[in-house]
């Protein structure tokens, strides 16, 4: 089994998106010729290959999964390959038999500061450029911390599931909640929401992918001096809460 793993480059990304936002609105020649060139560019620009740093990565033709998530997901403060995702990969690789198996790819399209209206736009794009089997969406703690509505992101995380179902996409909802100091009835209504769209969907659903972490006895001792961002030795109890429910869509 053979996994490529790389994602979207923050530095370019973010201005490209933010100049297409404003194109948008234009109905000029110039913003008709310069909307699909920004496009293009979004969809081609990956990160450098971690194990070869100076040359971007080859996209092979059977992807089988896409994760797009945020900073929980893209490494944030951690060194590269210490992640849930890159622990999914070394997972991946020890269940390798003798007999060859095809190209298995993951695509970690996941961005630090990441919200389900960001999620949303970009999810189309990357669908009908890579044609994952499976998509994972790790999205709304950025929603939460920005103090968005959330029947916002309800909407926008339904969109982007029936969006990867219609494609035929299987799709894994990985939840979230919010810090403590944001009250338990707020993390009741993001538990109830997680819930309601697996269940709506008939999707497989990790309620917390902290669990195990965030609310550990020791949980000061598993998170950088953010308090938010989980250090390297909590990713494998996180990879732990994802694997069950990924591992029967591998099948």
């Amino acid at each position: 089994m053979r996994i490529k793993m790389f994602c979207f480059c923050n530095s370019l990304y973010f201005p490209l998106q933010k100049l297409l936002t404003s194109l948008t609105s234009l109905t000029s020649l110039t913003s008709r010729i310069l909307i699909p060139l920004i496009i293009s560019i979004l969809t081609s620009t990956q990160a450098w290959s971690q194990n070869n740093p100076l040359n971007p990565p080859q996209i092979a033709a059977d992807v089988q999964i896409l994760v797009l998530g945020d900073s929980l997901s893209a490494e944030f403060g951690l060194e590269r390959g210490t992640g849930w995702v890159s622990l999914l990969e070394k997972k991946l690789n020890s269940t390798q038999t003798q007999n060859p198996l095809p190209p298995f790819t993951i695509v970690n399209a996941s961005i630090s500061g990441e919200t389900t209206a960001g999620g949303r736009s970009r999810l189309s794009i990357l669908l009908n450029k890579l044609h994952p089997k499976i998509l994972v969406i790790e999205l709304g703690a950025n929603d939460s911390l920005r103090g968005l509505s959330m029947e916002s992101s309800k909407a926008n995380l339904d969109s982007m599931i029936q969006t990867a179902l219609n494609s035929k996409v299987k799709v894994l909802l990985v939840g979230n909640l919010a810090p403590a100091n944001y009250g338990p009835s707020f993390n009741n209504d993001l538990k109830v929401m997680y819930r309601d769209l697996a269940l709506k969907n008939h999707i497989p659903l990790v309620p917390f992918m902290l669990k195990g972490v965030a609310d550990a006895p020791n949980a000061s001792t598993l998170f950088q001096a953010d308090m938010l961002h989980p250090l390297a030795q909590a990713h494998p109890t996180i990879l732990g809460n994802i694997w069950p429910e990924l591992n029967k869509l591998l099948h």
